[in-house]
């Protein structure tokens, strides 16, 4: 029986389109959809459970995987098949995440997954741009509580025209490259890169983008109503007490207001709240607490959370005493480790991150094999969140969503302004040693002094700040700098990167609906001026990257060379470049150019003489004599019937040069004109045609010898004087 199937087209405009259907595939997911856009197709599934857990949070798994079939590859590796996912796919769905959670009913704790499969690839198609997409539309066919579809699109600027989800080829050519989640009634989330781009451009990018998101809003609800998908499941919900709840913010509210606006260190605030939260503990017997332990943990939270924002709200006060648009304390420092290539420290109020750079060729590139991509990345950041710099203890399981998301978003802040000639594989590691609100926008600021200190020769050097919101509706405040309190406790997180000229890169998170660009605008020129104040300590410290790498650092030569000379360099297996690597101390990689098909050769070492070496050896590999030219060369051997030289300025380069070719004279030993080791000129005739071989002359150099005239002959006999008496007689009878 074929199954009924219902869809949805959306028309982006230009030509292209995307639908939704469902109805054909996954049938015992609760939701199931198919989006797709010219060739690629997503699959997306949703399942809620419908017992409840006892967590206190919404346990919601969201995974994003691109199968290698989808685009006719197998997998690498040894066993062929798709293992955990990468850091791009992690990236998408930290994307998604972002926006799907806070949409699901605050006492919705139902373990729930969404899982979105690549399952045909498009080269034309970027699929990060349908994942929300396909994951709302899920939900929407589904039973599952949810309080309105969303989408995220991809924004390009592309010679000043904005576009929707653009392809690998254009997005190669734009200005500005943001992701933006919302609802048909409010952006919810922004995450991208720019070139140096104004805060009204930024604007303009996400409202471009908010309109494209509620056609396709609209799309899913006619989807879901299509599909007879109305009905909404019930869950079990737990029974509130307002009268618990009156009596636990009358004896909360004032004091934690109090504690907030009196102004102290994230342990000071710390240890008074948690005093205050064992006085509210105290007020209930052991059978109260135990039946009732989570309500009261919970309208203890709500009272805390109004208490600190009514502060900021009517006070215009912070947590840690500052204004609103206050920065903390900044110091910083460069050439901290004396072993790297490059270092720095970067501390900011209680948040402190120590960045490395290491400098290296090509081999040590950043390989992405992807389904949809495979390259290479030449300049890379690596972002660690130990346990103790939030002083906690907990074990470490790998490399986090967190911290992959935070790393992702410094390389992005910082990758545009690495000179598209710089001849280095380059690689940023930022230790967080301490974190008490935006340790990522820590990162850029360290991850630029210790880029400049290792001499990078960064275009500009770029700063990040994290903003923050908080609002009642009526009155609100946008707050530079935030503390992890007030990103837990606010309206918005919102990070921006850039320099004195313009935003590199953002993140924005908002949780409340309905924010006014106007509000918005004002974020960003707020964050703006908190960038230049902390761009001014960084320079500060270090006011240009170093004129060149430190001793201990390697020094990178790059030469071409034409393809020919490729394999002589490398030798028989591989014997030259080993040897010459092991003599030199150096690290020689060697990589063809596909258009040009010369060899790319990149020397590193520590040492300029065992470089200079190398290169020698390449100049002698690869010379070769231009016909008419003159050289210097030095006798290296002498034989009976010339003498080998050798080119002064390629050693190693040897042709002959024939005793003949010595003197115009005749000469009967070489010795006579060249001994061992002298240095002459010689002329380079190219390939004799006689000998085939190679043609050098020192008598081509030297001026030719006049002729000496022959004596004139008498007139008569004298030419044929004796030719006939030598004759014998002529045999007439022959």
């Amino acid at each position: 029986m074929i199954p009924q199937t219902f869809k949805e087209v959306i028309d982006l405009g230009d030509g292209r389109e995307i639908s939704i259907e469902t109805g054909k595939l996954a049938k015992q997911a609760h939701g199931s959809v198919v989006v797709r856009m010219g060739d690629a197709m997503l699959l997306c599934t949703v399942v809620s459970s419908y017992t409840p857990t006892t967590m206190d949070f919404f346990p919601l798994t969201l995974d994003y995987r691109e199968k290698f079939a989808a685009a006719g590859r197998f997998p690498g590796g040894y066993f062929k098949r798709e293992a955990r996912p990468s850091s791009e796919e992690i990236l998408v769905m930290r994307l998604v995440d972002r926006v799907l959670r806070p949409l699901f009913p605050k006492d919705y704790k139902f373990e729930t997954q969404v899982m979105i499969q690549l399952m045909s690839h498009d080269p034309e198609v970027m699929p990060d741009a349908l994942a929300g997409l396909a994951a709302s539309a899920a939900i929407q066919v589904s039973d599952i509580p949810f309080e309105a579809p969303i989408s995220e699109v991809r924004v390009a600027r592309i010679d000043g025209e904005l576009m929707i989800n653009p392809s690998f080829e254009q997005l190669e050519k734009a200005d500005l490259d943001i992701m933006v989640g919302a609802s048909a009634d409010s952006v919810m989330m922004v995450e991208g890169e720019m070139d140096e781009i104004s805060e009204e451009e930024m604007a303009d990018a996400i409202k471009f983008a908010h309109e494209a998101i509620k056609v396709q809003c609209e799309a899913q609800s006619r989807l879901r109503v299509a599909a007879g998908k109305t009905e909404i499941r019930e869950y079990e919900v737990a029974e509130g007490d307002e009268d618990l709840q009156q009596k636990i913010y009358d004896a909360v509210y004032q004091k934690a207001y109090d504690v907030a606006k009196q102004g102290s260190t994230k342990q000071e605030r710390s240890e008074a709240f948690s005093n205050l939260k064992e006085e509210v503990l105290a007020m209930f017997t052991e059978e109260e607490l135990e039946e009732k332990q989570k309500l009261i943990s919970s309208y203890f939270g709500e009272a805390h959370k109004k208490a600190v924002r009514d502060v900021v709200l009517k006070e215009g006060i912070r947590l840690d005493g500052r204004k609103t648009t206050e920065i903390r304390p900044i110091w910083c420092e460069v050439d901290y480790l004396p072993s790297p290539h490059g270092s720095s420290v970067f501390t900011r109020g209680e948040t402190q991150a120590l960045a490395t750079v290491t400098l290296g060729t090509s081999r040590e590139a950043n390989q992405v094999d992807l389904p949809t991509y495979q390259g290479e990345e030449n300049f890379y950041l690596h972002y660690n969140f130990p346990p103790f710099s939030t002083g906690e203890a907990y074990p470490i399981r790998g490399t986090s969503r967190r911290e992959i998301g935070h790393g992702n978003l410094a390389q992005r802040a910082l990758k545009g302004m690495i000179p598209a000639d710089c001849p280095y594989t380059v690689r940023v590691v930022s230790e967080v040693l301490e974190s008490n609100g935006s340790s990522s926008m820590a990162t850029v600021c360290a991850g630029t002094m210790a880029l400049m200190d290792a001499g990078v020769q960064l275009k500009k050097p770029v700063s990040g700040i994290a903003m923050g919101l908080i609002s009642d509706g009526e009155d609100f405040a946008v707050l530079s700098d935030i503390l992890g309190d007030e990103d837990h406790l606010g309206d918005m997180d919102f990070k921006v990167t850039g320099t004195a000229d313009g935003i590199t890169a953002c993140q924005m998170d908002i949780k409340i609906k309905g924010l006014s660009y106007e509000i918005l605008v004002k974020a960003l020129k707020q964050a703006r001026d908190g960038r230049l104040h902390i761009l001014g300590k960084l320079t500060d410290t270090i006011a240009e990257p170093n004129t060149n790498v430190k001793a201990h650092a390697p020094k990178i030569i790059t030469r071409r060379i034409p393809g020919d000379y490729i394999g002589a360099l490398i030798g028989p297996g591989g014997k030259v470049i080993q040897e010459l690597q092991k003599e030199t101390k150096t690290e020689i990689v060697i990589n063809e150019d596909p258009v040009t098909e010369e060899g790319i050769v990149e020397i590193l070492g520590t040492s300029q003489e065992g470089i200079d070496k190398v290169l020698a050896k390449i100049d002698s590999i690869t010379f070769k004599p231009e016909k008419g030219s003159v050289y210097e060369v030095k006798v290296i051997k002498l034989l009976d019937f010339g003498a080998v030289v050798e080119y002064l300025e390629a050693p190693g380069n040897e042709v002959l040069l024939h005793i003949s070719e010595l003197a115009w004279e005749r000469t009967n030993n070489v010795t006579d004109v060249v001994n061992l080791g002298d240095v002459i000129d010689v002329k380079y005739f190219g390939i004799d045609p006689k000998t085939r071989k190679e043609k050098v002359s020192r008598k081509a150099l030297l001026p030719r010898p006049e002729r000496t005239e022959r004596p004139e002959r008498k007139e008569g006999g004298d030419r044929n004087h004796n030719k006939r008496d030598d004759r014998k007689p002529r045999n007439d009878n022959k």
